[in-house]
Formats: C-alpha cells, structure tokens, sequence
C-alpha cells in the first residue's frame, strides 16, 4: 500500500473589508473548507489592518499549508476603489468612453500610485508607469483626470 500524499499548500484570494473580518461568508466557508479556523484569521486580519479605515476592501492572499497552519499577505485596496473615493462617487460609469461619472486631478493619480507602490507586485515598477496604468483605469471607470 502506498502512504497518502499529504495536500498541497492552497492559495485563496479574497477581497475582506479592513477591520470586520468574520466567520461569515466569503471568509468562514473558504477557510472552513480547507480545516482552517475562520476565527482564528479574523482575529490575527483585524488586528493588522486596525490602522486602516473600516470596510476599506483590502485584497488578501491566504497561503494554508497542508498541515493546516497558514499565512497571509494583505495588499493596498483595489485601484477602482481608490479612484471612486478620490472623485467622490458611488459606483463608476455603466458608459465607460462616453460617460462621466467624476474627476480627479493628477496629484490625486500620484497618491494613488504612491499607496499602490507599496505592494509587492508593483514595488520595482517606476512611479511614471503606475501613474500610467492608473490614468488607464480611471478611464475604464469612467472618471476624467484633470491637468
């Protein structure tokens, strides 16, 4: 008889308000399904993130290793977010091209790339091509960067 393969490390990615991380879905049953304690998660997740504003979504990679232990990483909110805040809206443009829902100035895009530098995908990216790619998804949201 040949030994049982132990599991392979699983990687969850899931978008978790900052600060009211619970049990509940989408947290509970995608750590429940791999035997780990959500609450466990939630504790150790709200303590990180308690300098940041309440319900700010913060993407968060969950590495839980096959001897159920686990690890995770948090990143800087998504970008849509951000720049909906900085404008000041609720929801972007269902008329992306064609539609304007608000406008951010480029001090705002700079801040926002300054926040997003941060993360580890992006850390060796030049500011310049940040800025860039936040000027693109600012257009894709619908909202006008003003010179």
């Amino acid at each position: 008889m040949s030994a049982k393969k132990p599991a392979a490390t699983a990687f969850l990615r899931i978008l978790v308000p900052a600060g009211k991380a619970s049990p509940s879905p989408p947290v509970g049953p995608a750590l429940g399904q791999r035997g780990i304690k959500s609450m466990d998660f939630c504790k150790q997740f709200n303590d990180r993130t308690k300098d940041i504003e309440p319900g700010t979504p913060i993407p968060t990679v969950i590495t839980v290793k096959p001897d159920r232990t686990f690890s995770f990483v948090t990143k800087s909110p998504p970008t849509s977010w951000l720049l909906k805040r900085a404008a000041g809206v609720e929801k972007g443009s269902s008329q992306p091209g064609s539609q304007i829902v608000g406008k951010i100035s480029l001090k705002h895009v700079y801040e926002i790339a300054l926040r997003k530098q941060k993360d580890a995908n992006l850390a060796h990216q030049e500011l310049k091509n940040i800025c860039g790619s936040i000027v693109g998804s600012a257009r894709s949201v619908g909202i006008e960067v003003v010179v």
